[in-house]
């Protein structure tokens, strides 16, 4: 049986392609790679074949396709990780799925603001209300969770999962940006940041060339 493929974006930019990249690789799921650079001649020739509303990420697995990156995490969640991807608790995966929904059609102020480059360090940015708004609430949704089902493990709901991946992005935007972040949503965040599969993304990232005014109209 062939191996799933997974299309992406540039790892330097593409925070969309980075939530089903991450789930898969930290659960061990073999896939094959097609990396499309953004805003590229390449990507505007080939992205179509992937997916139709010609944005990452992508999945193809036999014949069946997905272009979300919330479907496909749902999907590996059934077709390879036996429900691991969620918390067995009820509540705990019900919350998470409400914080996961959120983090994928809210903060568009902080998707705006402080857009995805894994390479950026801190050099004094700052940001409007809009974006601060935006951040206290994610700071205070991470602090949420953590404190209710968080337990031992370094993750929102224990161990990682489907919501951790679609919050990774962000820890890769405050960490960039040079975000203050306190309390329990700090520990979050290092936990995120010191994930193996994240740590390999990144220094994927930090090899790349390719320079793009990534936005959140690409998927990025």
């Amino acid at each position: 049986m062939s191996r799933p493929v997974l299309v992406i974006g540039n790892k330097n930019y593409s925070s969309w392609s980075l939530r089903p990249w991450l789930l898969l690789r930290h659960f061990g799921v073999d896939f094959d790679e097609i990396r499309l650079p953004l805003d590229t001649p390449e990507f505007h020739a080939r992205i179509r074949q992937y997916s139709p509303t010609a944005r990452v990420p992508a999945l193809e697995d036999g014949e069946l396709s997905l272009w979300d990156s919330l479907a496909i995490c749902e999907y590996a969640n059934e077709r390879w990780l036996d429900g691991r991807g969620w918390p067995r608790e009820q509540a705990a995966r019900a919350l998470a799925r409400v914080a996961a929904a959120e983090m994928h059609s809210g903060f568009v102020a902080l998707r705006s603001q402080l857009p995805m480059n894994s390479r950026r360090r801190p050099d004094g940015y700052r940001w409007d209300d809009a974006a601060q708004r935006d951040i206290d609430r994610m700071q205070a949704l991470w602090g949420e969770l953590r404190g209710r089902f968080g337990g031992e493990g370094g993750f929102l709901c224990g161990d990682f999962g489907i919501v951790d991946a679609m919050f990774a992005p962000v820890a890769v935007r405050f960490d960039g940006y040079g975000v203050p972040v306190t309390g329990p949503a700090a520990d979050y965040l290092q936990a995120l940041l010191a994930l193996p599969a994240l740590r390999e993304w990144r220094e994927a990232a930090a090899a790349e060339t390719e320079t793009v005014a990534a936005t959140d109209a690409l998927r990025a």
